[in-house]
């Protein structure tokens, strides 16, 4: 079983009192009864949102059928699957699939979360002549992302196999009455998981949403609910013993005095966990002004080049120890340290399972409720009054540039003679070198050399500025970052990269249908347009650029700092 050590470096009266907070209010035993008051009066969107509490045992009386879906389709000749999902219900699939890998004679797994037409242009062309089920994954079974994936893709593979004949290519796992449901049945997909409606998609890793691709993979999805039992039992315990609610307790109640950037430091054979924490802590507390920062992929400095911002969470796997050292030396210069270990991948339902419950303590320490996502939902009505436009004009906003240079467009409201000059005068004017963080928001096709290009931009405004930085890849990052960057106290600023797409896809009106209103390219162009807006409503300081050659772009870009 994992374990887990707390360093509160000079922090220790704090812990210590609010542990005591805990234990006079009663939280552990409140949240476990599903108590909404632990974070508000009102009981809209937490009643209905604690599931998750319950849902590893729930799906002990699943295991069966979901094993005999994936034997099912293993026998049929299926090698791939690629999951058409956002949010919540892609990441704990990817985390999956990038730790476990494919087991003998089990399938392949991709995800595509991204509206960027190359993106799906790639899945298009690798799976032309490949054998591939794909599966329709979304809580509501509205998300526009989505269901336009399931539109194309239907009608795609329809073409090729016959419209009677292309349900069996398709599977759906939504919440029962949803959009999706009446789809899938209408379209005779092979099977529908329904999932317990009372869980939110960035609690639902331990639910239908993360065991229906785990066992596609060739996971073993009950030894991964036993470990995930382990850790259940330990969050009842008093606080003394609690590892999920101490976790909760030490972020939450240091966030709320300051300490806000929470930086992950994960071993290389599991660090893709950090793409779901992130989200997870990201949208649960960055809201009403307050919030938490989760900091992953980030690299690691020296001591004495951080900020007294930060608490830093060491997770590795056992044996694996590359970044020992550089704990160490945070806890010598007296920074607060969570050291997790886990004795095997399998342990990984139950680290799901531990932050859900810590996000949930983190909640009631900082007075925000974790379970909804407002500001999420503010950038998805601006999107779609741009993409109504769009229909109405025929054309998207054009936004007026500061500067056109070399096939850039640099969107902004300060002005200047050239594109460094500029830039140099947003991080002048507006970056808070105490406070801040800078998010680099990319709006393309995320490849390897396009991934090591932005990582090598986001160390080098680390190495100038000593600030907290974060890469999210658009749109994905709206539904889960994006809710932390609009609602919190409005430290961030934003890049926002955008890419000319090299392809473009017609988004049918209807599965089969011939008609067409608006393109996957229109489409993520609305998306960053409007998110881009939701943030200028906040009062949030962004910068847009657009490029042809976005590679040179970023180069360019990284040789300023």
């Amino acid at each position: 079983m994992s374990s887990i050590t707390f360093n509160f470096g000079k922090n220790e009266a704090q812990v210590k009192a609010a542990c005591i907070d805990i234990e006079q209010n009663k939280i552990i035993e409140r949240i476990w009864k599903k108590d909404y008051t632990v974070w508000s009066s009102n009981p809209s969107e937490i009643s209905n949102r604690l599931g998750w509490l319950d849902s590893p045992f729930q799906m002990k009386d699943s295991i069966a059928e979901i094993n005999d879906f994936a034997a099912e389709v293993r026998k049929e000749g299926f090698r791939n699957v690629l999951l058409l999902g956002m949010g919540g219900s892609s990441l704990a699939p990817e985390v999956f699939s990038r730790i476990f890998g494919t087991a003998d004679n089990s399938l392949n797994l991709y995800v595509l979360d991204s509206t960027h037409p190359d993106y799906i242009n790639e899945y298009v062309e690798k799976f032309a002549s490949e054998k591939t089920l794909y599966i329709v994954s979304t809580k509501s079974g509205g998300t526009i992302e989505t269901i336009s994936f399931l539109k194309f893709f239907f009608t795609l593979i329809a073409k090729k196999e016959g419209s009677e004949s292309a349900g069996r290519f398709f599977a759906a796992i939504t919440d029962p009455g949803s959009g999706l449901e009446d789809y899938a049945k209408k379209l005779n997909f092979r099977k529908i998981f329904l999932n317990n409606p009372d869980i939110g998609g960035r609690f639902s890793a331990v639910s239908m949403f993360g065991l229906v691709p785990a066992a596609l993979i060739g996971a073993d999805i009950e030894k991964l609910l036993t470990e995930a039992y382990k850790i259940i039992n330990e969050s009842k315990d008093k606080i003394d013993f609690n590892s999920p609610a101490k976790t909760g307790v030490m972020t939450g109640i240091l966030a709320a005095l300051g300490n806000d950037k929470l930086t992950f430091i994960i071993s290389k054979q599991i660090n893709s966990f950090g793409v779901w924490v992130e989200q997870l802590i990201a949208e649960s507390t960055g809201k009403i002004g307050k919030g938490i920062l989760p900091v992953e992929g980030e690299r690691i400095l020296v001591p004495d080049e951080y900020k007294k911002d930060k608490v830093f969470v060491y997770v590795k796997l056992k044996g694996e120890n590359e970044y020992d050292k550089e704990a160490a030396s945070l806890e010598e210069r007296g920074f607060p340290v969570i050291r997790i270990v886990l004795d095997s991948k399998y342990e990984l339902c139950a680290e799901f399972f531990r932050w859900e419950f810590a996000t949930a303590v983190m909640g009631y320490f900082l007075g925000v409720q974790p379970f909804d996502q407002p500001d999420v939902e503010s950038a998805k009505i601006l999107a779609r009054e741009t993409i109504k436009a769009y229909k109405a004009e025929g054309k998207l906003p054009e936004l007026k540039p500061a500067l056109i240079e070399n096939g850039m467009e640099i969107v902004t409201d300060l002005s200047g003679k050239g594109f460094e000059e500029i830039v140099n005068s947003f991080f002048a004017k507006y970056l808070d070198k105490e406070k801040g963080y800078v998010s680099i928001q990319a709006y393309l096709l995320n490849d390897d050399k396009t991934a090591s290009l932005l990582q090598e931009l986001r160390n080098a405004i680390q190495n100038k500025y000593k600030v907290s930085t974060t890469i999210g890849v658009g749109p994905r990052f709206l539904h889960s970052t994006g809710q932390l960057h609009k609602g919190d106290g409005g430290n961030g600023l934003f890049i926002q990269l955008i890419s000319k797409n090299k392809s473009d896809f017609d988004i049918p009106e209807e599965p089969l249908s011939e008609n067409s209103s608006f393109t996957f390219g229109v489409l993520v162009s609305a998306q960053s347009l409007g998110d881009r807006q939701a943030l200028l409503n906040g009062n949030r300081k962004v910068l847009r650029i657009s490029s042809a050659d976005i590679k040179e772009t970023i180069i360019k870009l990284t040789g300023m700092f």
